[in-house]
Parts: C-alpha cells; structure tokens; sequence
C-alpha cells in the first residue's frame, strides 16, 4: 500500500494483517472515528440551511447508525425496517424522510408511527395516507419527482432522464397537484429530486440541484403555498481507484450557497442524503485466497466469499480497489519486491458463473492462503450481497474506532 492509496482503503498495513490474522473467514470490518470524521468535514463544507440525512440503505449497520445519529444526522429510509433500526440507534422521526417507488401499508405506517416526513411517489401514496392519517391537521409531505434531465450514469442505478420507476414525472407535476388537491388530509409542503448516483464532478452535481431549485419554483407557485423542504437526494461520489478524481465537497457546498442566493422565494432548507459518501471509505472486506487458476489465458483467483457478500461489482460493473496481503508477512507488492502485477479475475465459491467480484492487478505471487481486501466496502456491500444462496456462512462484521 502507498499514500497514494491510503484513502481507499479504511485501515493501515498493519491494521490490516492484524484482521487478517485474527479472522478466521471473510470479514467486514469498519472503522467508526472515519464515519465520524467525514460527516463533519460534510458538514462543515456546506450551508448551514443544508441538513445532512444518511441514506441508510448504503449501510444499516446498528453502530453506523448510533455514530452518525450522535453526530445529529437526519436519516433517509426506504423501508418499516430501516425507519426501526433509526429509531433504535437514537434517531428522531422529526430528522427522518421516508422514500420508496412501491411502500407498503407496513411502511407507511411506520412513517406515520415516527412522525417522519414522507416522500411521496405518486397519487397513490397521497390517496393512502388522506386514509391513514388520523390527525386533526393536514399531513405535510414531499412529493418525489423525477426530472426531465439529469446526470448520465454509467451504470443505471437510480438517477438520469428517460423513465423511471421513482417520482412523478416532471411533465405531469399539474396534473399531480391537481389530484392531490382532492385529498384534504395530506399537504404537499416540500419536494424530493433525485438524478445521480455516485457522481464525483461537483459542477455536475450543482447542475441538477439547479434543476431541483427550478422545479420547486414551479412547484411552489403551482401549490400557491411556500416550501419548507427541498431535497436534493444523495449521488456524492467516491472514488474506486486511484486514477479517479475525488469529489470536491467545499466546491459543492460554495455551490449550494451561490444556488441558494440565486433562489431568495425558497425560505425553506435543503436536505442532502449522502449515503456512499459517508459510509464507503469507512470499511473494508477480506476474503481468503482458495486457489489460483489460469483457463484459456485468464487468471483467476478463487476465493472463500463471492457474490454472497460482495454483490455490487457484478451489478454495476465497476470492481472496488483491491490488495493482496500474505497474514504474517505483509501486503504483496507493497515494497515493490512483489513482481509483475498480472490482469485477474476476482470469483468466488458459488456454482454460477456469475460469481465474479471484480478484476484488477494482483501481484503474480498470489497463493492460498493469502487474504484479498476490498476497499470502499462500508456502502453498497454486505447486506446488498446474495448472503443466503448456497447456505455459505455469513461474513463477520466487525466494528472498530468506539
């Protein structure tokens, strides 16, 4: 490992080989003062009229959760059981937005059970909580749209233009006001626009959120009543390999200044919900080294775990940063004595072929018993992985930095 690696992976050398030496199997391990750490570098890069919720679904993780819920972080949540795993890790109802294409009655009533604002996706969400919701007043919601333009992603994971699952599409926002008008129960007070995913260019980023400030113009005047809320979804970026830019966050909170100065009828604040930003670099996965294998000119090297804990390469295409480590000697290749780095591909244990969990360089020496790590593991791995197919132990999850 060099400096110039450090940030893409959460722990040391030295702290590394002492997992390695200590975990039996494969392990995730995280590092709670980095979680700590980032959220108030975030935090002290933007405006204060900016709140920070994390998305929960990068890593719900019940220390995670107590950390930043210490810190005073909102929360994003997409399910009843991620609203209860808040709520038990110390968070409020009155810091936390629920969002989700297809909610359940189950999840809506969680919502309502902890007093959180919800994100509505469409009519039927409104039509559902005008039946659930008992109280006296109007219940203030955001209504999610899904804008005619956004950031182009590589992978599509949640954000660009063209159909979508999530929102309501920003050419019918009449029609959806006019509708929800027939509901007196629910008020729509704020809005959500989600368009990227995993965006390192801060300048891309404050295009869409330009985009969001005009659509809740709209939205504002179409509603004749002022927004409390505007959420600007997640999409920070992290980097995966060392080529690769960081993402700029005093860049993007001078921005979210300048956007708000721009837009003085918003008197409301601004929600981010970065997810992958807070959580990746905070934790790494290691996996023994089975066998290594050459078939056809390709190498493989065979390890303990495969998609059953490590899914996202596979899903997006885009592999995490990895190294190579020999428990009781030290990272392969870190001293440049490693010899040549060869093209390899990452698979694991299970019987499909669709078990790779990524390609790099691993040096040539590579042997079992040698322990590869993936960093940027905290966001987007364990619980995204298929943990239960082929009946494979589930990975130790182990929590550092208290």
């Amino acid at each position: 490992m060099t400096a110039a690696t450090t940030d893409l992976f959460a722990f040391t050398e030295a702290e590394l080989l002492e997992l390695a030496d200590r975990q039996a199997g494969p392990f995730f391990a995280y590092d709670l003062a980095a979680a700590r750490e980032r959220f108030r570098r975030l935090r002290a890069a933007l405006p204060g009229r900016v709140r920070l919720a994390y998305a929960v679904k990068s890593n719900p993780g019940q220390p995670l959760l107590e950390t930043f819920a210490a810190e005073g972080a909102w929360f994003d949540c997409a399910s009843a059981g991620e609203v209860s795993a808040v709520l038990a890790a110390g968070g409020t109802g009155s810091g936390m937005v629920v969002a989700g294409p297809a909610k359940s009655a189950r999840d809506l009533q969680a919502a309502l059970f902890a007093g959180a604002r919800i994100q509505v996706d469409g009519i039927e969400d409104v039509a559902r909580l005008h039946e659930l919701h008992p109280g006296p007043r109007p219940l203030p919601v955001s209504v999610r749209v899904n804008p005619a333009s956004g950031v182009s992603e590589g992978a599509a994971i949640i954000g660009g233009g063209g159909p979508s699952a999530f929102g309501v599409d920003e050419e019918v926002i009449e029609e959806f006001v006019s509708a929800a008008q027939g509901y007196d129960r629910v008020q729509i007070t704020g809005l959500q626009v989600f368009a990227a995913s995993n965006e390192l260019d801060a300048g891309l980023l404050l295009a869409n959120h330009r985009t969001t400030l005009a659509i809740g113009s709209r939205l504002q005047a179409l509603l004749g009543r002022e927004l409390d809320l505007i959420d600007l979804g997640g999409g920070l970026g992290v980097r995966y390999a060392v080529s690769e830019p960081s993402l700029d966050i005093r860049t993007l909170g001078a921005g979210l200044g300048r956007i708000l100065e721009e837009h003085p009828w918003f008197a409301g604040e601004l929600l981010l919900e970065p997810g992958r930003w807070l959580s990746a670099p905070t934790g790494v996965y290691g996996a023994r080294v089975v066998r290594v294998k050459e078939s056809r000119g390709e190498r493989f090297v065979m390890l303990e775990g495969g998609i059953n804990h490590l899914l996202r390469p596979l899903l997006t295409g885009q592999s995490f940063p990895t190294l190579a480590l020999r428990p009781g000697v030290g990272v392969l290749g870190g001293d440049g004595s490693g010899g040549a780095l060869v093209p390899t591909t990452l698979a694991g244990p299970l019987c499909t072929s669709l078990d790779r969990v990524g390609t790099g360089e691993l040096p040539a020496e590579v042997q079992p018993g040698d322990v590869v790590v993936f960093g940027q593991a905290g966001a987007y791995a364990s619980t995204q992985a298929m943990t239960h197919f082929l009946s494979h132990p589930a990975p130790e999850q182990v929590w550092l930095g208290t």
